[in-house]
């Protein structure tokens, strides 16, 4: 089956006015259901965010290809569109998508299917086609692309290994969650660059076809190394004693040279079989560099505690919505019903925070041997008075100390193999962080947090606006990434000592950006294209609900004019929350726990946000360029 069974003219569309991932993502999805490709558009849709969810399909050089496998596939499809301006797809290089592929496949898919998939990923490796591609203006030409590669039949070709020339050989495995696409087009890059760099390389695809091109015990033994670029388990206990390179299937994608020349590196220690150790981990902190090491692993843990920050702080504000002291038993305005959701958010859930938060920063360090570690370190932190900061030196602590524990038993007696991970590594870890945490971490970091909780607890008057602006301000600068994270990871811990300032500055911060730029849209309707309007409403919702990331879209296209006019507009709300008084004491919820927290300075609050939103879209709407005459046209077609 060809590439062009798949791709036809009732899926194929030119240029679409869509203006972020979701939307393009919803046109391609009703594409194949008015082409009766497939049956249930919210089911196939789910199933194509689940795929998004493991990792971006946003393969990077301006191209996307979400997918997905389900029951509800009638026929297997390509669904494809393109975007002249380009849109951003969270794409492995950062940089704005143009071409889209949707990959609709039926959960038992035939092998010819899964071919021809393969082969389509194949061939967008090539610049010619995604040149052709970029510039093709009608329907009947961008399947004569198509037509016209596969009738070439030049995709390069799984194996290097037959040139009878000397050059160095290696091999590689490449697999991702669906076996679709990052699958193959991994493999091509690797072949491809392979081949510039004059070296012999074998590739074995770990796809939803199963293995193909499976390397062979004489393949491995003649490899000067192994490059293993995947995102699912794969068998690499037969590659001991070889220069084993393993990383995310992405990186096969974005840095094959890179990882061709580290598998021809013979000053690298070679792969131990059985060792519960990941090369990848290794690798990437490497490359990485300290600063973004340090910050990957905090932020591991603070993405897994955020759920519990999330429920437990709602939960708080509905019980506030009985009266403040509704979960006091001895208090008349006690509610059973209230003391109940009280016990589940803030003493169950906000008393996993801490303890959640080490954990996983000690997982993503040591993997799985670090977790219960971290969790015994982060309940020392909240037994010790240290905190929030106790809880990330101890998930660091308990994570290196995991990594160090690892190396010193590598060469214990085969016979203790067994006892390693359930015996040997928790014992000491978990014995030797605890003794840290109570001896040397908790007595200077509870003193800390006191200094720390004294100083904002001191705030008052000029002062307190001033930490109202900065924290606002930080809430808009990357509109969830690390200036964002800091700000609101301080504030979660000043209220779990009991101030609620910071956290009252960062949820109004945070709430401004979606509301003034759909309050901006209207004020400046002129200056924007009608897909763009249809944003309006999204984004007011999701600004009332504390979801900032609703901003990024407009951000990531025009950053020098959104950020400082966001920045400014959050500043603002924020400063103007905590000098009015306001002081919402739950972690998240948006306008759904201001009158539940604080109805005494609801209005107060809300005046801020309103305030700091019309800065916001004032601002932008004045230094936002008017619409290009290709940008107007665009829309007055959308009108028509």
């Amino acid at each position: 089956m060809k590439i062009t069974d798949l791709l036809t003219k009732d899926t194929v569309s030119l240029n679409v006015d869509c203006v972020d991932k979701d939307g393009v993502i919803t046109y391609l999805v009703n594409q194949l259901k008015e082409a009766n490709k497939i049956s249930d558009v919210e089911k196939f849709k789910q199933a194509i965010l689940k795929r998004e969810q493991q990792s971006t399909t946003g393969v990077g050089d301006g191209i996307a290809i979400p997918h997905a496998k389900v029951d509800v596939v009638e026929k297997p499809s390509i669904s494809f569109c393109k975007s002249e301006k380009g849109i951003d797809f969270d794409s492995l290089d950062g940089q704005p998508a143009h071409l889209f592929f949707m990959i609709a496949a039926p959960e038992n898919g035939a092998q010819t299917h899964l071919d021809a998939l393969a082969k389509l990923s194949g061939l967008l490796m090539k610049d010619n086609v995604k040149q052709a591609l970029l510039s093709a203006t009608s329907k009947d030409e961008v399947i004569e692309i198509f037509r016209r590669e596969e009738s070439d039949n030049n995709v390069v070709s799984e194996s290097q290994s037959d040139s009878k020339q000397e050059k160095p050989f290696i091999v590689a495995v490449t697999a991702c969650p669906t076996g679709i696409a990052h699958t193959y087009m991994a493999k091509d890059a690797l072949l491809q660059e392979a081949e510039k760099m004059n070296v012999d390389l074998k590739v074995e695809t770990n796809g939803s076809s199963g293995v193909k091109n499976k390397l062979t015990n004489e393949d491995i033994d003649k490899a000067l190394g192994v490059i293993v670029a995947a995102d699912v388990k794969v068998d690499i206990e037969r590659f001991d004693g070889k220069n084993l390179v393993e990383v995310p299937v992405s990186d096969g994608i974005k840095r094959p040279h890179e990882l061709i020349e580290i598998a021809q590196d013979q000053n690298r220690q070679p792969y131990k079989a059985k060792q519960n150790q990941s090369s990848s981990s290794k690798y990437n902190d490497e490359k990485l560099g300290i600063g973004k090491t340090i910050y990957k692993h905090l932020m591991n843990g603070v993405s897994n505690m955020l759920p519990l920050v999330i429920a437990g702080g709602i939960l708080m504000a509905i019980v506030f919505m009985f009266g403040e002291n509704a979960f006091d038993p001895k208090h008349s305005q006690y509610n059973a019903f209230a003391a109940n959701l009280w016990e589940i958010g803030k003493n169950s859930a906000f008393q996993l925070i801490i303890p959640i938060l080490a954990g996983f920063i000690a997982r993503s360090i040591a993997d799985k041997p670090g977790f219960a570690a971290g969790l015994v370190g982060g309940m020392l932190a909240t037994s010790g008075g240290s905190g929030f900061i106790g809880a990330i030196l101890a998930g660091f602590l308990a994570g290196y100390l995991t990594q160090g524990i690892k190396k010193l038993c590598r060469n214990l007696p085969h016979m203790l193999e067994g006892l390693k991970p359930t015996l040997i590594y928790p014992l000491l870890t978990v014995t030797i962080t605890g003794l840290l945490m109570i001896y040397a971490i908790n007595p200077p970091a509870a003193w800390l947090n006191d200094q720390l909780q004294g100083l904002l607890n001191g705030l008052a008057g000029a002062n307190i606006i001033i930490l109202g602006i900065v924290l606002g301000a930080m809430m808009a600068i990357d509109m969830g990434g690390p200036f964002n994270k800091a700000a609101y990871v301080f504030s979660i811990a000043a209220l779990e000592s009991g101030n609620a300032a910071p956290i009252t500055a960062a949820m109004v911060g945070g709430m401004v950006p979606p509301i003034a730029l759909a309050t901006s849209m209207l004020l400046f309707k002129g200056k924007y294209t009608k897909a763009q309007r249809g944003s309006i409403i999204p984004n007011y919702v999701m600004g009332l609900s504390f979801i900032t990331e609703g901003a990024i879209p407009f951000a990531a296209a025009d950053p020098l004019r959104v950020i400082p006019s966001m920045m400014v507009g959050s500043g603002v709300a924020g400063g103007i929350a905590l000098g009015l008084g306001s002081n919402i004491a739950a972690p998240h919820g948006g306008i759904f726990v201001i009158f539940g927290t604080d109805f005494s300075h609801a209005f107060q609050t809300l005046l801020a946000i309103v305030i700091g939103s019309l800065v916001g879209a004032i601002i932008y709407g004045i230094l936002k360029p008017k619409l290009t005459s290709l940008e107007i046209n665009s829309s007055k077609n959308m009108d028509n």
